[in-house]
């Protein structure tokens, strides 16, 4: 190990206070309520990018490899990991016992490496259309482990762009990029207030935008998949597990489509209907 490393053995040292921060703190909202209300989305982005955690050694790596920025890094004191070697340095890097990097993250894990890094600008939804060929919309999708499961999938089955709405989880979360592997950071994406709003600009994009539903009349995704053909542009939209895709969503799409199962069972969640929905409507490499 020839990596200068900054020894600290008490998990209230004010030098590692920075990774005591939880999701919202990362994420600062200097911004009066009544004022971040009447606020659109990419006017808030803007003001609070802030920074995101990295951890563990393959979503450091991989947020490295993405060109990710660096703030600092905690890792091991015993051992440090190897990933120590490729961080600049000029960053500092922090190693503590098991002990101290468990209170720190609250997990009851001492992982090998926890970083933080600068959050990087987010696209507008022009830029994303410019470069995404496969897309995936989300309604209403709150909860970061579902988040990070959908952008595994979409990475894997070839989707190389992700419209967010304003109230699904961050991409960035802690939980979304252990759960996504890392993925997210490969996977462009976009913000918008609403995500109904922008299924007719994707429809006249060139793309077929099938919204996954439940409802008996909605056609099998086998069917729509074994029909498009193999240069279409597809768009995906998914909706809340609670409610599913809004009326004005569904009114907006070029097909709605089901997944077909046993009777007994309505749904799927909603990271394995993606995952199934990637599988049925983009064409292999």
């Amino acid at each position: 190990m020839t990596r200068q490393l900054i020894f600290v053995d008490d998990p209230e040292d004010p030098r590692l206070s920075r990774f005591r921060l939880r999701e919202r703190e990362l994420r600062p909202r200097h911004i009066p309520s009544r004022v971040f209300k009447s606020m659109q989305m990419g006017e808030v982005e803007k003001i609070t990018l802030g920074m995101f955690v990295a951890e563990g050694d393959l979503v450091v790596e991989r947020a490295l490899a993405a060109g990710c920025v660096m703030v600092e890094a905690l890792t091991d004191a015993t051992t440090p990991t190897a990933v120590v070697e490729n961080i600049d340095p000029a960053v500092p890097v922090y190693a503590a016992t098991p002990e101290v990097r468990k209170t720190l993250t609250g997990l009851g894990v001492a992982l090998d490496i926890i970083a933080l890094f600068e959050r990087p600008a987010p696209l507008t939804l022009n830029e994303l259309l410019s470069t995404a060929h496969h897309l995936l919309v989300v309604e209403d999708v709150d909860n970061p482990t579902n988040i990070g499961a959908i952008v595994r999938s979409a990475a894997a089955f070839g989707v190389d762009g992700l419209i967010l709405d304003r109230n699904s989880a961050d991409p960035l979360a802690r939980r979304a990029l252990r759960v996504s592997m890392g993925t997210a950071f490969t996977m462009r994406y976009c913000r918008v207030d609403d995500a109904s709003s922008v299924l007719t600009q994707l429809r006249n994009a060139g793309c077929v935008v099938c919204g996954l539903t439940p409802r008996s009349d909605a056609i099998d995704i086998r069917e729509i998949g074994d029909q498009l053909p193999n240069d279409a542009r597809v768009a995906i939209v998914l909706g809340s597990e609670r409610t599913g895709l809004s009326d004005a969503a569904l009114g907006a799409v070029s097909h709605m489509v089901r997944i077909a199962m046993a009777p007994e069972i309505d749904s799927l969640n909603v990271a394995a209907a993606a995952a199934v929905a990637c599988h049925a409507l983009i064409r292999r490499y």
